[in-house]
């Protein structure tokens, strides 16, 4: 039920113009409990499966598309780390990175707070992604409890993963 629908969002990416990294596009889809579909793709500040977890979260906590649950200083705190102080080749945010960051958000933020909370409720919920999981997104799927499926297709043109 989510694997076309993940695939579709990898797709739709190309034709996005801030959608997609270093010309790598993903998707992913996950079916909540109550049957809906959502999707997210990857992006130069967040994997797939980030965009899916925080898009399936503001749904269930019925937050508007427009709101920011990860303000963008934290988003800029982050990447100078990554860029400057890691020196990582990619800022994106993957799962494991994007949950601290949401932790952090809701410290402040009521909306993120509650988005947060929705977290429990995708235990045991269908989840595709259209390449292999980075170990953060990996980590991150298996700690939520989600059923995971994955397209054997690499996330980078880099046979190695960190």
């Amino acid at each position: 039920m989510v694997v076309q629908p993940a695939r579709q969002a990898a797709e739709e990416a190309q034709h996005e113009p801030d959608k997609g990294n270093a010309g790598i596009y993903c998707g992913a889809a996950l079916e909540l409990p109550d049957g809906r579909i959502i999707t997210g793709k990857n992006s130069p500040y967040l994997h797939a499966a980030s965009s899916l977890v925080l898009n399936a979260v503001k749904q269930l906590a019925e937050i508007p598309d427009k709101i920011h649950l990860l303000p963008p200083s934290i988003m800029q705190s982050i990447s100078h780390v990554k860029q400057d102080i890691l020196r990582t080749p990619h800022i994106s945010l993957d799962l494991e990175e994007t949950l601290i960051a949401l932790s952090i958000s809701a410290a402040g933020n009521p909306a993120a707070e509650y988005a947060a909370e929705q977290l429990k409720t995708l235990r045991g919920c269908d989840v595709h992604i259209t390449h292999i999981p980075s170990p953060g997104d990996e980590a991150g799927l298996r700690r939520l409890g989600v059923n995971l499926t994955s397209d054997a297709n690499f996330v980078s043109k880099s046979l190695f993963v960190s």
